[in-house]
């Protein structure tokens, strides 16, 4: 695939405001994936190329975790492999949908997780951070794993803010706790569902390699900042990529 000079222009500014409104309110993935759309290039070959980007940040703040010793691996280790069974699957299927019909069933999916990941009354903060290892909390993250890996390998934004829902609403746990075990989880859909684009053809490793830098400086930046509500910014940001999809897939530029 040829990858021209506007390309780079119109992607790489709007995955850098990704890193900056994911580190500052949650939400970035619903930026990235539409910068690669409105910038033409094909579905298959979007989700792929959003996910060589994707891994970068993930495996610095699941690093970060696990420094802290926040994830706790006798959990972890029955969801990630039902994480990589998930991606997989969602993975081929991604790729058997034709072209056409995955550019609708992308508009249809892209305002319902928007709806979603900035509906912050879904969240419960009122768990626990002690991890009690028994079979619901087993059962709820292995059962996450696979349903939320199937959603990343097929499509992808918004995994991370699903995996802490699903942990915060039927595990008990708090978010922090939450997302230090959703962090592992969505690194490894990641990689597994770019393991199987690229084996597959799938994504432009040029630009998923600047994308990933623009989007580690946007949330280098991002964490710098000071805000008691990044809200204001990530919301606002989020509405107009996807407005600007729309007029895209109307045909308007």
């Amino acid at each position: 695939m040829n990858i021209s000079l506007h390309t780079f222009l119109v992607v790489c500014p709007l995955v850098f405001l990704a890193g900056l409104v994911d580190a500052i309110g949650g939400g970035g993935g619903l930026i990235s994936l539409p910068a690669f759309l409105i910038a033409g290039l094909p579905p298959h070959a979007a989700i792929a190329t959003n996910k060589i980007s994707s891994p970068f940040g993930t495996a610095l703040a699941t690093y970060r975790f696990a420094k802290a010793k926040l994830i706790n691996l006798k959990l972890a280790a029955p969801a990630v492999v039902a994480a990589i069974c998930g991606s997989f699957i969602g993975a081929q299927i991604s790729l058997r949908v034709p072209e056409h019909i995955l550019s609708y069933v992308l508009m249809v999916i892209l305002p319902i997780s928007a709806f979603l990941v900035l509906n912050k009354k879904l969240f419960n903060d009122e768990g626990s951070e002690e991890i009690t290892l028994n079979r619901r909390t087993y059962l709820t993250a292995t059962i996450a794993a696979f349903i939320v890996g199937c959603y990343d390998g097929f499509y992808g934004p918004g995994t991370g803010t699903f995996l802490i829902i699903a942990f915060t609403v039927f595990a008990h746990l708090n978010i922090q706790t939450a997302n230090a075990q959703a962090k592992v989880i969505n690194l490894t859909t990641n990689l597994t569902a770019l393991a199987i684009f690229l084996y597959n053809g799938q994504g432009v490793l040029s630009l998923g390699l600047a994308s990933a830098a623009c989007n580690m400086l946007g949330g280098y930046i991002g964490a710098g900042l000071v805000m008691k509500n990044g809200s204001k910014i990530a919301r606002p940001s989020i509405v107009f990529v996807l407005f600007l999809l729309a007029l895209k897939a109307l045909g308007v530029y």
